[in-house]
């Protein structure tokens, strides 16, 4: 008896070469039948003598850009008279299947723009089915050509060929051109390298928008750049050709190398070697101290490696036009900076004529193209912490890749924070995170995280019954929330940092978590920042903080630390030192002090600033979380002071730690302070879990970015027996809060 089955696969499966991927394996055994795309993924029909293979073969082998989240298959009625395996075209409908991320140019789109023989030699927009722009040219689903930023490129007789093939790679390979058809570069790499090595800043127009990019070894540039952006003491990344290169001024580990090189492409922090093996090579014409000017007091660089063909094509320019591909594999000299080209902290500039008016200040050159960008999306940024790749970042790469959750859920909705901010989205049993949007502090920005979350719900085609935002009054999403005239939900916001972790490991029964962060707005009221939380189900439940300390001038302190060194002080009883300690201006805020007419705070990220202004680190920041970031950097060796820390019933008091900074010098404080706080944090965890008999720790919040003190506190928490969980696929900080608040948001409404 002939065997028919009906198959629906569910997930990433689309854009992906995944049709071709079934109609090989089908001509393979001998099949007839047919597949296509629709609204819900992929569907196809299978007949024949071995229809029982096709399943095992399917489950086991995938396109590499796929993500399969369900295989369905039932058997259904024969039909007669078949003659071999069809893909058909696309059907519509309500979308439930998803569009994949942007992705890194494949090996075989590399050999083949390294071939002088090929018809797509030094083509800046060579791609398959296998590698390429995906959620930044997609306008809508089904992810079909007409539906992409490619609409208006025809394709030209040979690209045609390709694209009908089933066995070419290119099969429905929906951005597909070449130089006869496709999308065509402003400048060419030879000028642009020219200009870079000229000491010239250059915007060059990438997958999710422009960069601006600059001679990372030449100090002038560096500078030009540092005061044309107004960015202060911020680090710049830099992108390299491949990790032999990154090697040659950072250390990395197979960790590192992996997130390094794959398919991705994030920015991944690195130590750099400075100290250990000299000045950077020089690459350009003048030679620059490094790595003070790129990263102005940290001991990490933030590296990436080409994404983009332009980007490659910068670097093949650079080593002499070779053909073949050995080259990549060789350490190359040229280092750029590679920074976002949003000036004034707006977001990304994607379109042509905005990054003319709105760079012309910044780039000497502005190189474009005429494929549009539908959706701009930042780099992504990642770290290795306790052995794994964490997000600071989350954009280019993995959004719009869905996490998985632990239930089903209703359709809602969440806007996160005002720093760092992201929107979360439900649908089933998944949670899908919008790009990076960045602080909504001015209003482009809050344009842009409208623009995400119609452009996210719009390709998800869901509509949520619950909105979720920050507890905080005046918080930007909140207003959004409001404005879009549903239902709305206020989460706290650290119980929305630690419900995000549990949301992401699939962790649905009661369970600790230890918050550590900057500020969120407290049930009470308060600043909250350094929080020991009980969660079950949607409800949480405050068990400790940590001591609180003066806040004198509220969020001024985050700007400049030396208020939270005055703050420490004052609670050691030593307002005498303020003043000679931290200079005349410090002279009001003793007397305020003094005054006890001062709101407090429990914030992790305020302890940090007073650390780190107490041992003479830094007293003003240019940018959130330099004093931490700069106090991690010197600490080279951890070490718990004896009575560093004691608990008074659920607080963590750390005063005794502050007290003795007072007389360390910076090195030996910095170590002190992270192997102090990193005990006194697993103390107070392990002490809870006892009185509330449980055994999983989630670990939230921006400071647990920090990978000392992230790692030694996971560390620590094992040693004792329990179980704890860093974020993974969502960023610790506010990144991720929107993660943490659809799921709570989602179990309210279930």
């Amino acid at each position: 008896m002939t065997t028919r089955l009906r198959v629906r696969v569910r997930g990433t499966v689309q854009g992906v070469g995944f049709r071709p991927h079934v109609w090989r394996l089908a001509t393979a055994l001998g099949l007839t039948g047919t597949v296509r795309n629709d609204a819900e993924g992929v569907l196809a029909e299978v007949q024949g003598a071995r229809a029982a293979e096709f399943l095992p073969m399917l489950r086991r082998d995938r396109p590499a850009l796929s993500r399969i989240t369900a295989i369905e298959a039932q058997p259904c009625a024969p039909v007669t008279g078949e003659a071999g395996f069809v893909i058909l075209g696309s059907a519509a409908g309500r979308v439930v299947t998803a569009v994949a991320p942007d992705a890194c140019v494949c090996a075989d789109c590399l050999a083949e723009m390294c071939d002088p023989a090929d018809r797509r030699w030094r083509y800046p927009f060579v791609n398959c089915t296998q590698c390429g722009p995906r959620f930044t040219i997609t306008r809508l689903l089904p992810y079909d050509r007409a539906n992409t930023a490619m609409a208006g490129f025809p394709l030209c007789d040979d690209c045609r060929r390709e694209y009908a093939d089933p066995a070419d790679r290119r099969f429905h390979a929906e951005p597909t051109a070449c130089p006869a058809c496709g999308p065509r570069l402003s400048h060419d790499a030879g000028t642009i390298l020219a200009a870079l090595r000229r000491g010239l800043i250059v915007a060059l127009k990438g997958l999710g928008g422009f960069h601006l990019l600059c001679d990372a070894t030449d100090g002038e540039a560096v500078a030009r750049l540092r005061d044309r952006k107004a960015r202060g003491g911020k680090p710049f990344a830099v992108l390299a050709l491949n990790a032999a290169s990154a090697a040659r001024w950072c250390h990395v580990g197979g960790a590192e190398r992996a997130a390094l090189e794959s398919v991705e492409r994030p920015v991944v922090l690195l130590r750099h070697v400075m100290g250990s093996r000299g000045p950077l090579p020089p690459c350009g014409s003048r030679a620059a101290p490094w790595p003070s000017l790129l990263a102005p007091g940290l001991n990490t660089l933030g590296v990436m490696l080409p994404a983009a063909p332009q980007h490659f094509l910068l670097f093949h320019e650079a080593a002499g036009r070779p053909a073949g591909t050995a080259w990549l594999e060789a350490p190359q000299d040229l280092l750029l900076v590679a920074t976002s080209a949003n000036p004034g902290g707006e977001p990304l500039v994607i379109d042509d004529a905005e990054a003319r008016a709105r760079l012309a200040g910044i780039a000497d050159l502005v190189v474009t193209h005429d494929r549009p960008v539908v959706t701009r999306c930042d780099d992504s940024v990642v770290r290795v912490i306790d052995g794994a790749p964490r997000f600071l970042r989350r954009a280019r790469g993995f959004t719009p890749r869905a996490i998985a959750l632990p239930q089903e859920c209703p359709p809602v909705l969440a806007l996160g924070g005002t720093l760092k901010a992201t929107a979360c989205a439900t649908r089933g049993r998944e949670a899908v995170l919008s790009q990076h949007v960045g602080t909504l502090d001015n209003a482009a920005t809050l344009r842009f995280l409208d623009e995400a979350v119609r452009h996210l719900l719009h390709l998800l085609d869901t509509a949520p019954v619950l909105l979720a935002h920050d507890l905080h009054p005046d918080v930007p999403g909140r207003r959004l929330a409001e404005r879009l005239g549903l239902p709305t939900l206020a989460v706290q916001h650290h119980h929305a940092h630690a419900a995000a972790v549990l949301a992401e490991h699939g962790v649905t029964g009661p369970a600790l978590a230890v918050v550590l962060d900057g500020f969120g707005f407290g049930s009470d009221g308060g600043a909250w920042g350094g929080e020991l939380l009980r969660l079950d189900g949607a409800a949480f439940r405050r068990l400790g903080h940590l001591r609180p300390l003066a806040l004198p001038g509220g969020d001024a302190a985050a700007r400049q630390p030396w208020r939270m060194a005055a703050a420490a002080l004052h609670a050691l009883g030593r307002d005498a030192e303020i003043v000679p300690r931290l200079g005349a201006p410090a002279a009001g805020v003793a007397g305020l002090l003094a005054s006890g007419r001062v709101a407090s705070t429990t914030s992790c990220g305020r302890l940090f600033d007073a650390a780190a202004a107490l041992l003479g680190v830094l007293h003003t920041s240019s940018y959130e979380g330099e004093a931490a970031m700069r106090l991690e950097s010197l600490a080279t060796a951890p070490r718990v002071l004896e009575g560093g820390w004691r608990l008074d019933g659920a607080v963590l008091d750390l005063l005794p730690l502050l007290d003795a900074l007072r007389s360390c010098a910076p090195e030996e404080g910095a170590g002190l302070f992270h192997g102090t706080l990193a005990a006194g944090i697993v103390g107070w965890a392990v002490a809870a879990a006892g009185r509330e008999g449980l055994d999983t720790v989630a670990l939230g919040g921006g400071c647990l970015v920090n990978r000392l003190l992230a790692g030694a506190v996971a560390g620590g928490l094992r040693a004792a027996g329990l179980r704890p969980l860093l974020p993974a696929l969502a960023p610790a900080g506010d990144g991720g809060l929107s993660l943490g608040q659809a799921w709570v948001a989602a179990r309210v409404a279930m």
